[in-house]
């Protein structure tokens, strides 16, 4: 197990696929590129699926869900949605044995699909807005994959909506970033820049993308969600139009939103350490592990009435777990536990019901002796206080490891030796942001809603700038 997990400082994503074996997360799929959930991997989704659902749900969406399979020529009828997906999608061709008169797309999102039935929904502006999520998978063809970050299917939710005004529909767009950025910095404890994306790097056929960068332990970014601003360009390609107030044909103004199973890699690399998997209390599955602990040969009775009075005790506020596996150590015990993530440990043994006491531990290795009658208050403080600690770590990398840079050499020179953010003066021109992709594998990550807005000149080419945008490696 932890004795197993290649150390970060010496091959990192060694180390990243160390903890999903020896977690127990994920499998390797027969089919290249796919990744088997097992129960503990699937049960993280399972928080994300539940929080993420609950603030969907209290800011009016609900939930639907529409085919796997596109007819091709809907792909076509966007332009630029086509293009920018073309390369990824798989095309069933066959079926029952014979050839298809139109192939059929396994959906590499599901704007086109979504957008022939709100054609059909939508006629008037009392049928607005149109606010519908949903879960499901996606297939993308990927050449290199990594689990959780880059698959050829993955797990995600996709939001999409349709609104009267530009207005109302750019205050969606900008309201469910807002909701994933709180989703996790309150319950995956992680710091995130928000910001927009260039028209380079924005989603095909967007107005405007809207996302959220987090940076890993190895100074990596990572998109960890994005939000959309349609316009009326798929309203225009699916004749989605609805009858005004003033009696008049319109077009309705659309919004995407969508988080997937990524985010699952990106709470891997944000926390855990060379000893295994971290998981903060509210992201966790299971927050307490209760584990007995006995003496061959002595009546171990007690020990286990207590534990289970423990548990009792804590599972109004949690979901713990009482480890009285025969046949395992309690070192194996504690290890097991400790790569799986488990945000807080109860040690109870003849000892400690001797003094009538018990060991708290939490998972980055503080450990408290508490009486066992101030247990529930007391773990509530430690899983509150370890959750705050992570968020805090969090944030102190992101700023830590944030530079500001103005010389193009230089930041050659830096991102070679030290990855990071770097905030770069940018012109706006697509050709020094190409320029500099091609030099340092770097890309503008965003352009940050708390941007540094000054004077200053293009890194690249010495034109006008008007303020600095975020250049990172990214997974």
């Amino acid at each position: 197990m932890a004795d197993r997990i290649t150390p970060r400082s010496q091959d990192f994503s060694q180390w990243y696929n160390d903890i999903i074996q020896h977690a127990q997360l994920a499998d390797q799929s027969p089919v290249r590129g796919c990744m088997v959930l097992k129960p503990n991997g699937y049960a993280i989704w399972e928080v994300v699926q539940r929080e993420l659902d609950k603030r969907f749900k209290e800011t009016g969406h609900r939930n639907a869900y529409f085919p796997l399979l596109i007819p091709e020529s809907f792909l076509n009828k966007e332009k630029e949605h086509v293009e920018g997906f073309a390369p990824q999608c798989a095309v069933v061709t066959h079926g029952g044995g014979k050839k298809l008169e139109e192939p059929l797309v396994i959906r590499p999102t599901s704007e086109t699909i979504i957008n022939y039935m709100y054609s059909k929904w939508v006629q008037s502006y009392r049928d607005l807005p149109i606010l519908i999520n949903q879960w499901a998978n996606v297939i993308r063809w990927e050449m290199r994959t990594r689990p959780f970050l880059r698959t050829l299917e993955f797990l995600w939710q996709e939001g999409h909506t349709c609104h009267e005004t530009e207005d109302e529909a750019r205050r969606e767009t900008l309201k469910m970033l807002d909701i994933y950025q709180s989703f996790l910095r309150d319950h995956f404890a992680m710091a995130v820049i928000p910001g927009e994306k260039t028209p380079g790097e924005k989603f095909p056929g967007a107005e405007n993308t809207y996302c959220i960068e987090a940076m890993m332990q190895d100074k990596e970014a990572l998109q960890a969600g994005t939000s959309h601003y349609f316009g009326t360009k798929f309203a225009q390609a699916f004749d989605i139009k609805f009858q005004n107030r003033e009696g008049k044909q319109q077009f309705v103004h659309q919004t995407s939103w969508g988080v997937t199973t990524r985010l699952i890699g990106a709470l891997i690399m944000t926390h855990s350490d060379d000893k295994g998997l971290v998981l903060p209390p509210k992201a966790a599955p299971t927050q307490i592990v209760i584990i007995p602990i006995s003496q061959k040969g002595q009546d171990s009775s007690k020990i286990t009435e207590i534990a289970d009075r423990l548990k009792s005790e804590l599972l109004a506020s949690y979901v713990v777990h009482v480890d009285a596996r025969e046949g395992h150590s309690v070192g194996y015990k504690f290890t097991e536990w400790e790569v799986q993530g488990i945000p807080l440990r109860i040690e109870l043994g003849p000892r400690d019901l001797a003094t009538n006491e018990c060991v708290l531990a939490r998972r980055d290795g503080v450990k408290t002796k508490v009486s066992l009658d101030q247990v529930k208050a007391t773990a509530a403080k430690t899983l509150d206080e370890f959750q705050m600690a992570l968020y805090t770590r969090s944030s102190e990398f992101l700023k830590a490891n944030t530079h500001i840079e103005n010389d193009l050499p230089k930041f050659k020179e830096r991102i070679q030796a030290n990855s990071g953010f770097y905030q770069l003066h940018w012109c706006g021109n697509p050709g020094c942001e190409a320029q500099v992709k091609n030099d340092t594998k770097a890309t503008i990550r965003c352009i940050p809603f708390a941007q540094i807005r000054e004077s200053g000149k293009c890194i690249v080419c010495s034109a006008a700038s008007t303020g600095r945008v975020i250049f990172a490696r990214n997974y």
